[in-house]
């Protein structure tokens, strides 16, 4: 039992015959916590065999590995300061030279300001990609996402994820399953969730803005099915790319 539907994102696909790549697609994920980019990404990198690049993921994996960046990282948060731009760009300018990047790749959680958005164009010129990189954003109302957000335990035992709200327990606050007790993770409270989309608000709107001038943006209603947002954003890659079948 879990609250992200475990439908097949190859399978919701399957009828649209055009799901194969033709050219490398990069891809960015862009929307407020909990609206469901992981998901989406997790699916494509499934489908199209293409990486799916957390930056969330990849700040963990450099401080656990202690490499150059990740030391600096770890010093400035022991500081309780944030991350700076530069930063997080080197370690995205490391990852994209690996070579699973070649074929494409779906950035999530990057850029999230407008100078991020800025270097990541200049670096894709560098490169020799161009304009390449296709933006995909999900919108959700407020109340939806507050819900999906604030209402998620987890199970420390067995990680299953319920909802309150969308998805509770037979028996409330334990799992169905290991009869644990659940916990709420402590960025899932509703202080840290409005604080997160006050932020996401002035910091991301700019980056949708910027995308949408260069006509590589679309948006989706994060609000539907797991299977109709994965036939929408195979679309939109097709349509802004320019593909014909």
């Amino acid at each position: 039992m879990h609250i992200e539907s475990q439908y097949s994102y190859v399978t919701a696909v399957e009828s649209n015959p055009a799901v194969g790549l033709r050219a490398a697609v990069r891809i960015i994920l862009l929307g407020a916590p909990g609206v469901g980019k992981g998901t989406q990404a997790k699916g494509l990198e499934k489908l199209w065999g293409i990486p799916h690049i957390s930056t969330g993921d990849l700040l963990r994996a450099h401080v656990v590995q202690g490499s150059s960046l990740g030391q600096l990282a770890r010093e400035i948060m022991a500081r309780g300061e944030l991350i700076p731009d530069s930063l997080v760009a080197q370690m995205v300018a490391v990852r994209l030279q690996e070579s699973d990047t070649f074929n494409g790749y779906i950035l999530d959680g990057f850029p999230r300001t407008l100078n991020q958005a800025v270097w990541l164009d200049a670096h894709l010129a560098t490169l020799g990609h161009g304009p390449s990189m296709i933006v995909i954003g999900f919108r959700m109302d407020d109340e939806q996402l507050r819900h999906r957000v604030t209402g998620r335990r987890n199970c420390p035992v067995c990680q299953t994820i319920y909802n309150v709200h969308l998805n509770p327990p037979h028996r409330g606050g334990y799992c169905d399953l290991d009869g644990a007790p659940l916990v709420q993770r402590n960025d899932d409270t509703q202080k840290v969730f409005e604080e997160r989309m006050r932020i996401y608000r002035e910091s991301t709107a700019p980056v949708v803005e910027h995308y949408r001038a260069l006509g590589r943006f679309t948006d989706i209603n994060g609000g539907q099915p797991i299977e109709e947002i994965a036939h929408q954003i195979v679309a939109a890659v097709d349509r802004l790319y320019g593909w014909q079948y």
